[in-house]
């Protein structure tokens, strides 16, 4: 009975697809309703209703947006990231994950951050990255082993971090081409991206790169090195030639939080055709952290207010990582969401939070999952009963020290070990600023 009910969902989806590419404005409606049916536990029905004008609206930006989509991007790969994500992850998946989180009564992410390799080609300032050295990477069979546990898991969506993940290029496109039921998002430098992979992106369809730009010339030169800025914008023009989706990933701190809250800002990355945004905090993780270059709640919350002004008026999805947890309550790490890999294959519950109890090389992703660490995040998410203090380091000091102790999980921080009750004393102010400030915006 599955053979056949896949057979027809995968005979529906041709048929759908087909709409859109013949008359994208005409027959948008119909793809929506037949993605409502294919709901059928009804999981998702607030946000086919949250999506129900966008699609039926045509000034509404979002439905601007959308067409975007079908107009801005190869037809094949679109087609590629509807089944594949659309279908495949937050429907097909959803239900699985769902099932086995009730089994095992342990979270089941969507999705998990695993980096490739250690290795970067440039040294950004403050970054956690750098001090791993070049040494360490995933083999190409571990990370192949780690898609395979996922997918029966009901994950099919995969974020390459590292390190800079293209290093490893072969090994990232011939996943690509293993896994054609997945898709495979990478925050990249953009430094190593080039003709020939851009050949290949169009070849496999299911890779897309978050590009890190934190601001213009100046401000991503600053952390990044001189001439970093050019060659991601030569990127992105090669990216938009060839019709391929890509987005923006940027870290905004002390330096830069008024540019990258800026209209011109949003604007300069819509023209250059990004279709998606992540917005992270600096957060003073590692050895060579720098906590000068934390953002000031001020600063924060600037980010927040004018990131949901721009939702409502330009055509990119944005996320910003620390501000929203009202939309997905509170603290997404912890295999809540996701979890982090890195490349000596330590599992942390979070790609910030250096602290781990398990090793893929010894243990299974469910194992991890039931692990003490990330059973202590699953017994305390979420962190705060205000959804703008999301963060159990930024935003509650005490309560990741609290999960480290009473799990036994150890620093996986390679170069220079961190004692979580160090690291939690140098996010103390910045958490209490923050609060008066949240507080005040969250119950208001």
């Amino acid at each position: 009975m599955n053979i056949i009910k896949d057979k027809v969902k995968a005979f529906g989806i041709k048929k759908i697809l087909g709409y859109l590419d013949s008359d994208p404005e005409e027959n948008m409606a119909k793809v929506f309703n037949w993605l409502k049916k294919l709901d059928s536990d009804n999981h998702y029905t607030g946000a086919f209703k949250l999506a129900e004008k966008a699609v039926n609206d045509p000034n509404d930006v979002w439905h601007k947006y959308l067409i975007s989509l079908c107009t801005d991007i190869d037809k094949d790969v679109r087609k590629t990231f509807f089944e594949n994500f659309l279908v495949n992850s937050v429907l097909n998946g959803s239900q699985t994950r769902r099932k086995l989180q009730e089994k095992y009564d342990c979270n089941i992410p969507w999705t998990l951050l695993m980096d490739p390799t250690s290795a970067c080609n440039l040294h950004c300032k403050g970054c956690w990255a750098s001090e791993y050295g070049h040494n360490l990477s995933l083999s190409y069979q571990q990370l192949n082993d780690i898609i395979n546990q996922g997918k029966k898991l009901g994950m099919y969506m995969y974020i390459y971090t590292g390190g800079e993940p293209l290093v490893r290029k072969e090994d990232i496109i011939r996943l690509c081409e293993k896994h054609r039921d997945c898709i495979f998002l990478s925050f990249t430098n953009a430094t190593l991206i080039d003709e020939a992979f851009i050949d290949d992106m169009l070849r496999v369809k299911n890779f897309i790169p978050a590009i890190s730009v934190e601001g213009f010339e100046n401000e991503t030169d600053m952390r990044r090195g001189k001439g970093t800025y050019k060659k991601v914008v030569e990127a992105m023009a090669l990216l938009k030639e060839n019709k391929l989706p890509f987005g923006f990933s940027t870290c905004y701190h002390k330096e830069n939080a008024e540019i990258i809250g800026s209209e011109r800002y949003f604007d300069d990355m819509i023209q250059r055709g990004c279709k998606f945004g992540w917005l992270f905090t600096y957060m003073p993780v590692g050895a060579s952290a720098v906590p000068e270059l934390m953002a000031t709640a001020e600063q924060r919350a600037y980010l927040y207010y004018q990131v949901r002004k721009f939702r409502a008026t330009k055509p990119i999805f944005t996320m910003d990582f620390w501000n929203d947890g009202e939309y997905v309550n509170g603290c997404i790490a912890g295999g809540r969401c996701y979890l982090h890999i890195n490349a000596n294959g330590d599992i942390d519950p979070c790609a910030f939070i250096h602290y781990s109890d398990s090793n893929i090389k010894d243990k299974t992703l469910l194992e991890a999952l039931q692990s003490p660490l990330f059973m202590e995040y699953r017994r305390h998410q979420p962190f705060n009963e205000n959804m703008l203090r999301v963060c159990p380091l930024l935003d509650n000091p005490g309560r990741l020290a609290q999960m480290i102790h009473a799990s036994g999980a150890k620093s996986t921080d390679l170069e220079s070990p961190e004692d979580i009750d160090v690291l939690t004393e140098k996010c103390r102010a910045c958490a209490e600023n923050w609060k008066a400030i949240a507080d005040k915006i969250w119950y208001n």
